[in-house]
């Protein structure tokens, strides 16, 4: 009868149309919901593979059937996350969809395997090629690029930290790709400025361009001021650009509205004062960390943006309260004002800011350390729309004050309240803002289960709690967070010791985690890491550091569970070989893995666990004394295969 039933529903199913079905299909927005779409029939299959627009592979076995499914309607491809992709893999998976690609974009950050063969392979495949992220691959140089330069069309590149790129590269790129309009090459040290200089002369349709970190002087700067669509410019930590440079920027011939200058050391205000008297139409200014002090002109100067200026970030500078005055007075349009770490900020200027800049969302306001509750009275009295508040190491602040915040800005989304004494009271009042999906109460002792409990009564789109070295909170607490905020999906806590294996087992129904860290949580055994395997599938970093009496048994749950787990700290936890080589042979997504002083673990067993990853491993913390233990063959093997080994010299220390 149930066999009866199946193929009544089937047939039912088939008379539905393709198009009827991807119409149904466009209300269904939950990622959840969409995978259970695709499992009910082929015909549901079909219509989602037909409307997918991105994917995101996470294991590499799987890409080219992956591929082959989705190659004619796939857009946007993020390879990003998948475990050593190299040439072969990635030209293998191309040629599944041969003469069908419609890729516009394709994301293969810290993707150190791909090479130049790769790329060219990828820019052959796939003429409607527009963008390209390689950034934080450190083995890309000139080759590659030249590979890359062969896509005419691409508009978006991102180099970052491609070490081995050179002035030679960026030039396959320049002429190759006229059309670019968004370049990052941050931290590609060798380039300099005769690149700068080609890049500026063959690419004039540039929008976007991040060239921080670079040993470039202010002759770049010359040629950069000819880039008449330039929107965005970021240059933070260019050591050798100083004021002469930035007056090139006072020509007017481009259309800057935003610009990061932070941490060059050799700007002054006078620099600054040239480009806003270039560009009235600056939007974000970032000077953050370049000299010690505003001068009054500058502050003056920005009444030339007092339409434009959005975001104005100056942080380690020191700001007194005459200064935030003239910025309340001068920059009436600011959403967004950065003053971390800015000595001599008080009570008196940030109620003369806020007076002003009523439409402020997010104030950083990082170890401002004298501010007080009157301080935050004033931002809750004026800055309704507030939605981000940074309140880090401001420990004269008190519970008082977040009375202020919960009542007056009810749109809050994320508050830092790091390192503040705060106790439960603060929590009662902060559980107004039912809009609360970021809060960070790391350091906060006197936090408990109390204060835990009205959290979770009303703020139900949480996704990020931090309760690093909150003593007070016991599984109690993590039960009512459980119930109440079911969307989590990054979790610190870190030295809560008085959390157990119950406390884990609460945990466990939050299905969207993501990120959990239990450093020197010393109570929880292998029966509170099962019950997280378990629950928790869709788990990506986890860190046990610390936690002693975790053992194979953890191990082997979270091989048999958490499929998709990148990172891993294992340090002083008590596994053996077995389990050791279990779990890196189990997760083929696993990439980064920390593994110092496993004291059961000998020389044999890491050189059989680390063999048994397949050389998928990105990052991996050793001690140094195993550098001339394991076989050279074994480490050469990893490096090669785009691993970087961290070798460090700590002593055992048992107690954190």
């Amino acid at each position: 009868m149930e066999r009866a039933q199946q193929q009544s529903s089937d047939s039912i199913l088939a008379t539905l149309s393709v198009d009827l079905l991807i119409q149904i299909l466009d209300f269904v927005a939950d990622p959840r919901d969409r995978k259970s779409w695709r499992q009910v029939c082929r015909g549901f299959l079909h219509a989602e593979a037909l409307r997918r627009r991105s994917l995101r592979v996470l294991r590499r076995e799987a890409l080219q059937g992956l591929l082959r499914r989705y190659a004619a309607c796939l857009e946007r491809l993020d390879l990003s996350a998948c475990p050593s992709l190299d040439d072969h893999a990635l030209a293998a998976a191309l040629a599944a969809g041969a003469g069908l690609w419609r890729l516009r974009s394709i994301n293969l950050s810290r993707a150190s395997g791909v090479g130049w063969r790769g790329l060219a392979a990828l820019a052959k495949a796939c003429p409607h090629l527009e963008a390209v992220d390689l950034s934080h691959c450190v083995g890309v140089g000139d080759r590659e690029a030249a590979a890359l330069a062969t896509a005419a069309g691409l508009r978006d590149l991102w180099l970052d930290k491609c070490l081995g790129l050179t002035d030679v590269g960026l030039a396959k790129v320049a002429v190759g790709c006229p059309a670019l309009e968004m370049l990052g090459i941050k931290w590609c040290l060798e380039i300099s400025d005769i690149g700068i200089e080609l890049l500026a002369k063959k690419c004039q349709n540039l929008r976007v361009l991040d060239i921080s970190y670079l040993k470039i002087t202010n002759r770049s700067l010359q040629f950069v001021s000819s880039l008449g669509k330039l929107e965005d410019l970021s240059m933070v930590g260019c050591s050798h650009i100083d004021d002469e440079g930035l007056q090139f920027l006072n020509n007017g011939s481009n259309s800057l509205q935003s610009v990061d200058v932070s941490r060059c050391e050799n700007v002054t205000s006078s620099g600054l004062i040239s480009v806003i008297e270039g560009h009235k139409y600056l939007q974000n200014l970032n000077i953050g960390d370049c000299f010690p002090e505003l001068a009054p002109l500058f502050l003056s100067k920005l009444n030339d943006l007092r339409d434009s200026l959005t975001v104005l970030k100056l942080d380690g500078f020191q700001v007194f309260a005459p200064s935030l005055k003239i910025i309340g007075l001068n920059c009436r349009n600011l959403v967004e004002i950065g003053l971390s770490k800015c000595k001599w900020v008080t009570d008196e200027g940030v109620s003369e800011l806020v007076a002003g800049c009523v439409n402020l969302m997010t104030i950083d306001l990082t170890c401002c350390h004298l501010l007080t509750n009157k301080a935050l009275v004033a931002i809750g009295d004026k800055c309704k729309n507030l939605t981000c508040l940074q309140l880090e190491s401001c420990k004269l602040i008190t519970d008082k004050g977040l009375d202020c915040i919960g009542t007056c800005c009810s749109n809050l989304e994320e508050i830092d309240l790091t390192d503040c004494t705060m106790t439960n009271a603060a929590m009662k009042y902060l559980s107004r803002c039912s809009e609360l999906m970021v809060l960070k109460l790391g350091l906060c002792d006197k936090i408990s289960d109390e204060g835990l409990v009205h959290i979770a009564s009303n703020c139900k789109k949480l996704r990020v709690l931090d309760l690093y070295r909150c003593f007070e909170v016991t599984d109690d607490g993590l039960a009512a967070i459980a119930t109440g905020c079911k969307r989590i999906k990054n979790l610190n806590l870190c030295y809560c010791t008085r959390i157990t294996d119950l406390g884990l087992k609460h945990l466990s129904c939050l299905e969207d985690l993501h990120d959990l860290e239990l450093r020197g949580v010393h109570c929880i055994t292998s029966l509170g890491i099962t019950a997280i395997a378990n629950g928790c599938q869709h788990l990506t970093e986890l860190d046990l550091k610390h936690c002693h009496l975790v053992d194979d048994a953890g191990l082997f749950a979270l091989g048999q569970y958490t499929k998709n787990l990148r990172q891993a700290n294992l340090s002083y936890c008590q596994v053996s070989s077995m389990g050791l080589c279990n779990l890196l042979g189990s997760l083929k997504c696993l990439q980064d893995v920390k593994l110092v002083h496993l004291t059961q673990v000998p020389v044999e067993g890491f050189e059989s666990a680390l063999r048994a990853s397949g050389g998928r491993l990105k990052k991996l913390k050793l001690l140094t004394g195993l550098r001339h233990l394991l076989s050279p063959g074994l480490i050469q093997m990893l490096q090669d295969r785009g691993c970087r080994i961290r070798w460090v010299d700590k002593p055992l220390n048992l107690v954190p």
